[in-house]
């Protein structure tokens, strides 16, 4: 396995919309549980949200419940984020990450190391 590529973040206004992608290598994506988790200036990285195998089950952070969306398509080994009702407090670098199945929140080291990470700014 190598680590995942994360893309689609950019400078966008609050109110708006984006929608981030990672692309997982591998012939056994579909067999991990997956996750996003974002690391603000100064601040710790922190869980965002996660999906299970199949996409059926679905996990938020109080902070973005109701703003984010998780989903996935093993066919194309990717996962993604849409994020809607953007605040300039989601400003961070964006990952993704396996995830354990009984703990969604915490990454399982299926990947050697982190990706690069995507940058999502809101400006106010």
């Amino acid at each position: 396995q190598v680590q995942p590529v994360e893309s689609g973040g950019g400078l966008v206004q609050a109110g708006g919309s984006l929608r981030l992608s990672c692309v997982a290598s591998g012939r056994t994506f579909s067999s991990y549980y997956m996750g996003w988790f974002r690391q603000a200036p100064g601040k710790e990285r922190e869980f965002v949200a996660a999906i299970s195998r199949s996409g059926d089950s679905t996990y938020y952070s109080d902070s973005v419940k109701g703003r984010f969306t998780i989903s996935r398509d093993n066919s194309k080994n990717t996962v993604y984020l849409q994020m809607n009702s953007l605040k300039p407090e989601d400003t961070a670098v964006y990952y993704c990450h396996a995830t354990r199945w009984d703990q969604p929140a915490v990454i399982t080291q299926v990947f050697p190391s982190w990706g690069q990470g995507t940058q999502v700014t809101v400006s106010s």
